[in-house]
């Protein structure tokens, strides 16, 4: 379903699972397994990963927040993809990278919620992607001090709201990792 021509592979996006997004996240561990159990289900089947690795002026490269947590690697020939911005594609080459490989479908999975995963799910719609949030395999750290919802309310709605997301000609939906098929979807399925 995706409006971008010639593009019919599936990738699994990794946003930022870097020690700062993920040291303080709710549900760490059990969002971390299951990054994994995805990422080593996208290599079985073949279907590209893709790391994004943000650095700014709070996280600064070469720092233990800047790297990955440990529990997950790049593999060889995965690409990973700095930026500086929430949304994954901006000031990027995340366009050309999934062009080269194909992709018309994203499956997005990462941190933090109420950051990068909203703003990269809107980017990737926006440009054309069939966007699917993995609903149990992205979060956030408590920004309750700062007038936020709690963590656990800040996910279920961001995955409530992306599953009646729609754009024409796109795909906009939430599933929980268990679901994840990378396969493309028949149409009208979602």
């Amino acid at each position: 379903m995706t409006t971008l021509d010639n593009r019919e592979r599936t990738a699994l996006l990794v946003v930022d699972a870097q020690n700062g997004a993920f040291e303080r996240a709710h549900q760490r561990d059990a969002v971390v397994s299951r990054l994994g159990g995805l990422v080593e289900k996208a290599r079985r089947e073949g279907v590209p990963v893709v790391w994004m690795q943000h650095s700014d002026e709070h996280v600064a490269r070469e720092t233990h927040a800047w790297q990955m947590v440990t529990e997950l690697t790049p593999g060889d020939g995965e690409p990973v993809l700095e930026k500086h911005y929430g949304d994954s594609f901006e000031d990027t080459s995340l366009e050309s990278v999934l062009s080269g490989l194909g992709v018309g479908r994203l499956v997005v999975v990462g941190g933090q919620t109420d950051w990068c995963i909203r703003s990269t799910l809107h980017g990737a719609l926006a440009r054309g992607y069939d966007t699917i949030l993995v609903g149990d395999a992205h979060t956030t750290e408590d920004q309750t001090a700062w007038g936020a919802p709690p963590p656990d309310k800040v996910i279920a709605h961001t995955n409530l709201y992306w599953t009646y997301q729609t754009a024409p000609g796109r795909i906009a939906t939430t599933v929980e990792s268990h679901d994840v098929e990378f396969g493309r979807p028949r149409s009208g399925q979602q």
